[in-house]
């Protein structure tokens, strides 16, 4: 349903241009325009055991966004985020990854989001917990540990800042932002989707930075899928999914961060009401550290361990992963960041996440980080 295929990304990051030292305005009727960018390029050579080695630079994602102030209050505002990757078929898929209307202090300390918005966990992880999304996904939505949520969809968002406290409340399509509608019924049952976390040093109303901010937060959330298409099954065997199914997931975690280091874990528990399927079955955990050095903590050493086991399928396995990742990183400034990293995956019951046959893998990995 959302995904887009278009001839080119670059014209909305080249509405304003320079020229021989002249600046070419860009027209609008909005108040301000805003224009930014992430992008993840790299390179990842991968052994898969049984198999063969193989290497590929990548393009693994490349978001181009503006928004677009638009009311009275200035921190009200219209987002659209571009999200570019290529999947080696040789071209390039692009989506419509955020795509909403944000309104400031609709309610005490609370927002909202209306449209192809954000959803309550994947964003909070990888912006307090986890800072290193560019060489993997968080727990939560990684492959390697079962996929069980994405990071937007359409639908409503309240978003809750206080020092002491902070949440986010939705209820969404539960498709997520790369639905497609030749394959799934969209929107077939609706999500309801949350997190609640508190600030225990006091600063959650504030936009954090990992390399100066000291915290402590302790979190709640989960997603509860009533009837939907995503998780369910072909029973018929010609590639759509023509039931639906709910499923829930629930988990707790807890950051602690300081310029010098950060070290969080957590806990995930996920039950779809389809037994036959592993996908969406299971209970698992992470852990993640960082250690940081240097004058300004631009180099970083990184960890992280997964653990992923599913309830037994149809056929009787119960999968059981473990995943770890580990790396260094080094801030080159505000713009660019390099990781060289490694990931070691292991099977021990030779299946993998969605119940088909799998071999373990290593892979080591050199990043480039960009946001302008």
């Amino acid at each position: 349903m959302k995904k887009i295929i278009l001839s080119g990304l670059v014209a909305l990051a080249l509405s304003t241009t320079a020229v021989a030292g002249e600046t070419t305005p860009a027209f609008a009727k909005a108040d301000k325009l805003k224009f930014s960018g992430t992008h993840y390029l790299g390179y990842t050579n991968k052994s898969v055991d049984g198999g063969d080695t193989t290497g590929s630079f990548e393009m693994r994602r490349n978001y181009v966004q503006v928004k677009a102030y638009l009311l009275q209050d200035p921190k009200d505002y219209l987002r659209v985020t571009l999200d570019a990757t290529y999947d080696g078929s040789g071209k390039a898929s692009v989506y419509v990854k955020y795509a909403y209307l944000y309104l400031n202090d609709i309610l005490p300390s609370t927002g909202v989001e209306i449209g192809m918005v954000h959803r309550p966990w994947v964003d909070y992880e990888s912006y307090q917990g986890w800072y290193m999304r560019s060489i993997s996904k968080v727990f939560a939505e990684a492959k390697e540990s079962s996929a069980l949520t994405g990071s937007a969809d359409l639908g409503v968002n309240f978003k809750t800042k206080t020092p002491y406290f902070t949440s986010e409340v939705g209820v969404f399509n539960g498709e997520g932002y790369k639905g497609d509608s030749t394959t799934e019924s969209i929107g077939t049952g609706m999500s309801l989707e949350w997190r609640a976390t508190v600030a225990a040093l006091g600063n959650g109303e504030k936009k954090r930075k990992a390399t100066k901010d000291t915290y402590l937060d302790a979190s709640f959330f989960g997603q509860y899928n009533m009837d939907n298409a995503a998780n369910g099954s072909d029973t018929n065997g010609d590639g759509i999914k023509d039931t639906a199914n709910t499923y829930a997931f629930y988990g707790i975690h807890t950051v602690y961060n300081t310029p010098l280091f950060l070290i969080a874990a957590q806990y995930i528990t996920a039950k779809n009401d389809y037994e036959g399927t592993s996908k969406y079955n299971g209970d698992g955990y992470s852990v993640n550290t960082t250690f940081r050095f240097g004058e300004k903590k631009q180099y970083s050493v990184i960890g992280r361990f997964d653990v992923w086991t599913s309830e037994k399928d149809s056929t009787g396995v119960e999968q059981t992963t473990n995943n770890a990742i580990y790396g260094v990183a080094w801030k080159q400034n505000k713009n660019v960041k390099w990781l060289v990293s490694g990931q070691n995956y292991v099977a021990k019951d030779d299946r993998k996440y969605d119940g088909t046959t799998a071999y373990d893998w290593s892979s080591v990995m050199v990043t480039a980080e960009v946001k302008w």
